[in-house]
């Protein structure tokens, strides 16, 4: 019988509560090529590179002819958006991001933070009555689709057809994904696509103020997105907004109850939370590995040599624990000064939706270790999601005395 490699250990699903100790093994490679030709990069030094090099693509080796098919292939009729190559990802991330955020639209993330609050309050509040919630179902789970959902401008009433779509996107992530995972993805992608485009036509009719009437009505001198990349951006959106944002939730909820110093720490002292969060996304990322880039030539990294088309997975979990980069990695500090992590990635594709995920997690963080008395863990280690990519529980059970009443 053949032996398992590393890699493929850290794929299968008993190793999602703990993948660590298996990253630190897989770092002695820092580049390690699979048996079916592609590779996996897994330290710090060397995926910054690779996050940086022109000659890396976010799309996929065909499976014959090596050509570089849409990295959003089965996404009938959208283009990849985000998930392009310059010159086409820079043009489409400068025109979103007039009116998404920094530098151009600050305001937009920031002003949404009493809407936050006030979901995040909504939510905490339905605990009343309990001493047990599925920190997973009752908050982290919805509180990015109702925060998406406004965001787009998408009715109240539709919020749980997103719920639907958005883990047949996600799941397209994990390096195992085969055809029935692209089957799925095709037909929720069809049913997005619809979906956004009749949106997009009543926001043409009647624009307001949500990201969805500014990118259809954009009339700047840059010029504006085309109905198709309008879609592809906002599909991206639907995704980046929503299953990362409830794995960075779920596991610094998790990570504080394993650490009840940090957690009382974080009750007393509230505005450490951005420390918080930013460690959280070193020690615990909701995204494990990018596993969609391509080399576009021979690529020459730490001894090894990349050939022009191999599939390339950058294991960023990995790097994040990589005591060449960082002082005891697999130490959760968030006084630590040095948090240059690749939570959210790095280069070009760096997370469209950073500034709205940090926001969303450090307000929710702060609410639930301000309100819930004596929260306590269930189960651990949780049951987690199969994904190794988007790695985080599927439910998080706690229990707690009570709920502190909201100030308002």
């Amino acid at each position: 019988m053949a032996e398992t490699s590393v890699f493929d250990q850290i794929l299968d699903y008993s190793r999602r509560p703990d993948p660590y100790p298996l990253y630190a093994e897989l770092r002695e490679t820092p580049v390690l090529r699979r048996e079916d030709g592609s590779y996996v990069v897994c330290t710090y030094r060397e995926i910054v590179a690779l996050l940086h090099d022109p000659r890396i693509s976010v799309g996929r080796p065909e499976e014959a002819g090596g050509g570089l098919p849409s990295a959003d292939e089965g996404l009938p009729g959208l283009p990849p958006g985000f998930r392009s190559d310059p010159p086409d990802h820079d043009r489409i991330r400068r025109l979103v991001m007039r009116h998404f955020g920094p530098p151009r639209t600050p305001g937009r993330v920031e002003g949404m933070r009493g809407e936050l609050t006030e979901i995040i309050t909504g939510l905490i509040d339905d605990f009343e009555g309990r001493n047990r919630v599925d920190i997973v179902d009752d908050f982290a789970y919805p509180l990015p689709v109702i925060v998406i959902c406004r965001l787009l401008g998408v009715p109240t009433e539709d919020e749980p057809r997103f719920r639907e779509w958005a883990p047949a996107f996600a799941e397209t992530l994990d390096p195992r994904a085969g055809d029935d995972v692209k089957r799925r993805h095709a037909a929720a992608a069809a049913e997005l696509g619809t979906y956004l485009n009749e949106l997009a036509d009543m926001r043409v009719r009647q624009p307001s103020d949500d990201l969805l009437s500014a990118l259809v009505t954009d009339d700047g001198a840059e010029g504006r997105l085309s109905r198709e990349e309008v879609l592809g951006t906002t599909s991206v959106l639907l995704i980046a907004g929503h299953e990362t944002t409830v794995n960075l939730i779920a596991n610094g909820m998790l990570t504080l109850l394993r650490h009840p110093a940090e957690l009382d720490r974080l009750r007393r002292e509230p505005d450490r939370v951005q420390s918080v969060v930013e460690e959280l996304l070193r020690y615990e990322p909701p995204v494990h590995m990018a596993p969609q880039r391509t080399a576009l030539a021979d690529i020459e990294i730490a001894g090894t040599t990349i050939p022009k088309g191999a599939h390339i997975t950058l294991a960023l979990a990995a790097a994040d624990r990589d005591p060449g980069r960082f002082v005891n990695p697999d130490r959760f500090d968030p006084d630590r000064e040095d948090k240059e992590h690749l939570g959210f990635g790095g280069g070009i594709h760096y997370c469209f939706g950073a500034p709205l995920a940090r926001l969303e997690t450090q307000l929710a963080l702060c609410e639930l270790t301000r309100r819930l008395e004596n929260p306590r863990l269930v189960t651990d280690p949780p049951p987690y999601r199969r994904n190794p990519a988007l790695r985080g529980p599927r439910h998080l059970l706690i229990e707690f005395d009570g709920i502190t009443r909201s100030p308002g």
